[in-house]
């Protein structure tokens, strides 16, 4: 519309202008043709009216980088454009954002916010998931069997770390936890017992739901998530499972209980305590038995990081001999553990009488 307005104002100029030339005895042709300025009018009001991906002129890039500001807050919604993504045209080409005038500000900008709203993005959480409740029973006696799973919110686990729990381990929890943190478990949900109707469809589905809420209060809270009490309900059960299954030479069993061990350990955040070296002892005991050297390497390796920072415990030596031995069947370097063992024996350690690992691990006290 605004072409064709323009078109006619010409188009009149031009008649005004041809009835004046014979009085002027024959003027000049124009420097330039009519069409071509046209064209270039066309093109500026393209400019103004296409937006951010537009043809660039160089008498409206003012009015685009106010258009750009006052849709920057629109952009956000979506991760910025890396320097160099095409954002224009110039003379029908591609352009990149960084050579237009105030563009590569503008990425630089959307840059920072995109890296500031990532870097606070709130912190994983722990869920708590029944997956399946079961009815068992036995000769005395009939339950519920609770399965639940821990999941890292925002993350996938291929090997879920798993417990199966019934409404008396939960109870028992609940009346730990109460006697040493009266105040903090003033406002914890508890689901009631009931004298009937325990094993129904509808009670079961109730006491699913209660147990993810139950759990979930009690993770909130720092002191009562550190607490051996809370920690031990997840993990202990398996490292005593696991133990037995060990010393009776059930390896491929022990290993599996081993490995949930570990994954429920890692979940809960006790990368660094006793019970997570005797997990690795498991592990590595395990992989060794069944002629998983490899993977049995890799568990003395990762237990030696764990205990670099200290000077003695009853594991270290063990996890040292058996590291040596397995890094020498798997061709692995060795010497720094021959090192550490050196400097052992010369701090006066009696290294010939220390048990191996399998020993420690069968001898563990887990109460």
């Amino acid at each position: 519309m605004a072409a064709r307005i323009l078109h006619r104002l010409r188009h009149a100029l031009a008649g005004e202008a041809g009835r004046e030339e014979p009085a002027g005895g024959g003027g000049e042709a124009e420097d330039c043709p009519e069409s071509s300025e046209l064209e270039d009018d066309t093109e500026g009001l393209s400019t103004r009216l296409s937006g951010t991906l537009s043809f660039t002129s160089h008498e409206d890039e003012e009015e685009e980088e106010e258009e750009e500001a006052d849709g920057a807050s629109e952009e956000l919604e979506e991760p910025p454009q890396a320097p160099g993504a095409a954002a224009g045209t110039e003379d029908g080409e591609w352009v990149s954002v960084a050579e237009r005038p105030g563009g590569s500000l503008l990425t630089r900008q959307l840059q920072e916010l995109w890296r500031r709203s990532r870097g606070s993005l709130a912190p994983q959480r722990l869920l708590f998931e029944v997956t399946s409740a079961s009815v068992v029973s036995e000769r005395s006696s009939k339950y519920v069997l609770y399965t639940i799973y821990l999941i890292r919110s925002g993350q996938f686990d291929k090997a879920p770390a798993t417990i199966a729990r019934r409404y008396s381990d939960f109870e028992q929890l609940n009346r730990r936890l109460r006697c040493r943190f009266s105040c903090d478990m003033a406002s914890v949900a508890f689901p009631r017992k009931r004298l009937r109707r325990n094993f129904t469809a509808e009670t079961i589905a109730k006491r699913s739901r209660a147990f993810e809420q139950f759990l979930s209060h009690l993770h909130s809270i720092d002191e009562i998530r550190r607490s051996p009490e809370f920690l031990e309900f997840f993990f202990l059960p398996d490292l005593q499972a696991a133990q037995r299954l060990t010393c009776t030479g059930m390896y491929r069993e022990a290993l599996a209980t081993w490995a949930n061990a570990y994954r429920l350990q890692d979940r809960l955040g006790v990368c660094s305590s006793g019970r997570f070296l005797l997990t690795l002892a498991g592990l590595a005991v395990c992989h060794q038995e069944l002629d998983q050297l490899s993977e049995a390497h890799g568990c003395c390796e990762q237990a030696l990081q764990l205990l670099e920072a200290q000077g003695s415990h009853p594991l270290l030596g063990p996890f040292l001999q058996a590291h040596v031995h397995l890094a020498w069947k798997v061709g692995k370097d060795k010497r720094r553990s021959e090192a550490r063992l050196q400097d052992l024996r010369e701090a006066g350690m009696p290294l010939q009488q220390q048990p191996s690992l399998k020993e420690c691990l069968i001898k563990e006290p887990l109460e």
